[in-house]
């Protein structure tokens, strides 16, 4: 084996090169009140960094006889999650720093069950849940380069593994656990569905490299029993309709900076895969799996659209916008130019980072002080905290798509891609996204709940006002310019279109 093959893989190389610096600050640092610093300082260091390197390593490259495959398009999107991730390492300082009550005969608590303090918490869990968060990157890496079934499969599950451990992370609220419990049987269960149908793909293909199965793949029972499996358990990740049942109580569970990855970065990856694999591998099989996502994108934008009108628990309220948000950047798979489709993702990727993880930054600066996630929480923050309601109102209208915010722009972008190209049955397509159109006024609606509760209900006892500390503003500083930059400089979507070609 040429052990110089790796150098191909720099950005994953140099990934597990940031874990164990992580693993080695966290083994070697004193347990006390800094340790938390340090080690987030390393992590956004690293993260940085490695923003840095994929910046200087965009050209195509391939390993170990194409089971590593990466192309320009790939490492602006590993460009895009680093960033996001970076979002939530930053903006997890707070939790992290937060008071916390251990169970009876925890170490960090003490003989005394008294409850830990945020420092003496953060200093036992920070390491484990920073190295949990690259790991959790560097499976979305190997499963977005991958050139076979079986690396996407490993790819994959590097990234679950560490991320059902990270939903279980405050594993002292009952909440948490449950959340961990459903993630991990659907986890299991998707993977076993997805396991199956590669078995079909590969029983009528006899490879599991992606060009090998494009070569042969024909229209037969086996092959669509096994592009029908496939698209089912890779449906459970981006937790599109009928398959996102788990969604709502996993993200109420699970810690505010966790949702937030869950439902960005986490949906990304899973995305853009799934793009690349319909249109290189079931190229053929198009006329096939375009009429399922068309009914999968409806049900998904508005079966969420509507549940989402019922919530008054903010995490599960983003858990169905992320639902509804997944079926808008299908949207842009349906077209008939994969360029086009491939660089209106991936932007409306971006823009989505920026936006949702604004609201999760608010939502986490006002549950650790001394608000909650509930809807009534909000009530009247903008006589008590006037910028953190303004920031909140510019992401949900970037949800909503409102001009002139980056997110109308996205959605614009995944519209046209979606009727592109179309010249057989262009009915459909743009139906799908007139029914799309129509759910923007719904999400619209939605929102402006929460721009409602703020503005408008008026409230006796508000949330009082409060101070956010460097990390919160420095989340809160990144997200806001995305949102009223990215609609703006054009140069970011030639960027992205330029790597799609």
């Amino acid at each position: 084996m040429n052990y110089g093959q790796f150098l191909n893989m720099m950005p994953e190389a140099f990934l597990i090169l940031e874990l164990l610096v992580v693993f080695f600050a966290d083994f070697f640092l004193t347990k006390n009140e800094h340790k938390t610093d340090r080690l987030w300082v390393v992590t956004v260091g690293s993260l940085v960094m490695q923003t840095v390197l994929l910046f200087g390593t965009m050209e195509p490259s391939e390993a170990f006889g194409g089971i590593y495959v990466t192309s320009q398009m790939v490492n602006v999107m590993k460009v895009i999650l680093t960033a996001g991730t970076l979002i939530v390492v930053i903006m997890s300082k707070t939790w992290l720093m937060a008071p916390h009550t251990a169970p009876e005969g925890a170490s960090i608590a003490s003989k005394s069950n008294v409850a830990p303090s945020g420092a003496e918490r953060g200093a036992y869990i920070s390491g484990e849940y920073f190295m949990l968060v690259l790991s959790t990157l560097l499976g979305m890496y190997m499963m977005m380069s991958s050139g076979s079934f079986l690396m996407f499969f490993l790819g994959l599950e590097m990234a679950s593994v560490p991320m059902a451990c990270m939903v279980a992370f405050d594993k002292n609220r009952k909440n948490s656990a449950e959340g961990a419990a459903k993630y991990i049987l659907v986890a299991t269960f998707s993977s076993g569905v997805m396991l199956f149908g590669i078995s079909f793909i590969y029983a009528a293909a006899g490879s599991l490299y992606f060009d090998n199965v494009a070569e042969v793949l024909s229209v037969k029972p086996l092959t669509i029993m096994g592009l029908v499996f496939f698209f089912s358990g890779l449906g459970f990740k981006i937790s599109l309709v009928p398959f996102h049942f788990w969604t709502a109580d996993t993200y109420q569970g699970a810690p505010t900076p966790v949702t937030g990855y869950l439902s960005v970065v986490s949906k990304g990856a899973a995305a853009l895969t799934l793009c690349i694999i319909l249109t290189k591998v079931f190229g053929a099989m198009v006329d096939l799996w375009n009429p399922m996502l068309w009914i999968v994108i409806m049900l998904s934008i508005t079966v969420a659209n509507l549940f989402a009108i019922r919530q008054s628990e903010l995490k599960r309220f983003m858990a169905f916008s992320s639902i509804s948000q997944a079926g808008y950047i299908m949207l842009a798979v349906i077209g008939a130019d994969a360029h086009a489709g491939a660089s209106a993702l991936t932007f409306y990727v971006l823009v989505y980072v920026a936006a949702n993880m604004a609201v999760f930054t608010v939502i986490s600066a006002v549950e650790h002080n001394g608000g909650s996630t509930q809807m009534t929480a909000y009530n009247g923050l903008y006589k008590s905290n006037p910028k953190l309601a303004l920031l909140m109102t510019l992401a949900l209208f970037s949800l909503a798509g409102i001009p002139p915010f980056a997110g109308m722009f996205s959605k614009f972008f995944v519209f046209l891609a979606a009727v592109n190209g179309h010249n057989s049955m262009p009915f459909w397509p743009y139906f799908v996204v007139l029914v799309a159109l129509v759910n923007t006024v719904i999400s619209l609606y939605y929102y402006l709940l929460i721009v409602k509760a703020m503005y408008i209900i008026k409230e006796d006892n508000p949330l009082p006002t409060f101070s956010m500390d460097v990390a919160t503003k420095l989340s809160l500083a990144i997200c806001t310019a995305g949102i009223c930059l990215l609609g703006v400089a054009s140069c970011v979507y030639e960027w992205i279109a330029a790597a799609a070609l």
